[in-house]
């Protein structure tokens, strides 16, 4: 396996959702089991084993802070922006591609 983790790609007419964690990070780990447990499919970006992608992840989110969480081309952002549009029923319009 490469140092940059893929879980799969999005489904059609969904936005890829791609996460930028690293380790070890509490948030991350939530923000990954949140989206499995919502069938979303992601692409993770792992900075502990990809130090390249920070520069990626700065220039898509300008943040440094861990998870962050990109659809498309739009940040999210962290693990509270993401549960907060989870109980708030905002996921599926966020993946729309």
């Amino acid at each position: 396996m490469t140092d940059e983790t893929v879980t799969e790609t999005a489904h059609e007419g969904v936005a890829q959702v791609v996460i930028y964690t690293t380790e070890p990070c509490p948030y991350c780990t939530h923000a990954k089991r949140l989206l499995e447990a919502r069938g979303i499919r992601y692409r993770e970006v792992n900075l502990a084993r990809d130090p390249a992608g920070r520069a990626e992840l700065v220039a898509l989110t300008g943040r440094y802070t861990f998870p962050q969480i990109v659809v498309g081309d739009r940040p999210i952002g962290g693990f509270s922006e993401l549960l907060a549009a989870d109980r708030a029923g905002r996921l599926p319009e966020l993946l729309a591609a």
